[in-house]
């Protein structure tokens, strides 16, 4: 009993922290910096500068540009500079683990984590192909073989009034290997022997002078 005690707490724990490192957590004392949802594992921020989100904002960061094209680089700057706490490989690399969770989730017909990653009309748009797919008694076996590519292709800040919305927009380029089944379970469209490389390019959301850290999935395109 105790041996299948300490398996569970191992399990839980490695649970917790993989979800940590997706979402990440709401700061617990007004005075500390607000953390991102899309923020690195721990291993990753101890790499990061130690002054990340207090240098000033008219300094260049040429490191977490790398790969940025000219064209979406003052995008990302404008960002960096609504919010010091931003950090471009942290959200890279929360992206990359948010794509993953909502395929995931799309596949299984998980509305409650939709919910909580996508802006209302993403998340309608996915509720309402999951409810046409409920209602033809069809089910998806899909996985994701590999994600090939994860690139920043572009980056805005919409300023108005009351509000700085930042708008970046990551190319996806992944394997995945599709099925569609029927109520017997017969399958009926696909083969998860064949892998089709997926080009999507997903735009995520957050309006920086709110103190809510989280972003979400607002636009869905091909690339």
């Amino acid at each position: 009993m105790i041996l299948e005690i300490v398996i569970l707490a191992m399990i839980a724990a490695f649970l917790g922290l993989r979800l940590y490192s997706v979402l990440g957590r709401r700061a617990e004392h007004e005075e500390e910096s607000i953390p991102q949802r899309f923020e690195p594992s721990e291993n990753a921020q101890h790499k990061a500068p130690a002054a990340m989100g207090a240098a000033q904002a008219s300094q260049p960061r040429p490191v977490e540009l790398e790969g940025v094209q000219p064209a979406t680089e003052r995008g990302v700057r404008d960002i960096m500079a609504a919010d010091r706490s931003f950090e471009l490989g942290a959200f890279v690399e929360g992206a990359r683990g948010a794509y993953e969770m909502i395929l995931e989730a799309f596949w299984k017909g998980d509305k409650d984590t939709l919910r909580d990653l996508c802006d209302d009309d993403v998340y309608a748009g996915f509720a309402a192909a999951i409810d046409e797919r409920e209602a033809e008694g069809l089910t998806l076996d899909n996985k994701l073989v590999r994600i090939e590519e994860t690139r920043v292709h572009s980056a805005t800040l919409e300023t108005a009034k009351f509000s700085k919305v930042a708008r970046i927009a990551v190319l996806f380029v992944a394997d995945i290997a599709a099925v569609t089944r029927d109520k017997d379970g017969n399958v009926v469209a696909g083969s998860l022997d064949d892998a089709i490389e997926s080009r999507d390019i997903w735009t995520f959301s957050r309006d920086v002078s709110s103190r809510d850290p989280n972003w979400v999935l607002d636009e869905t395109d091909q690339g």
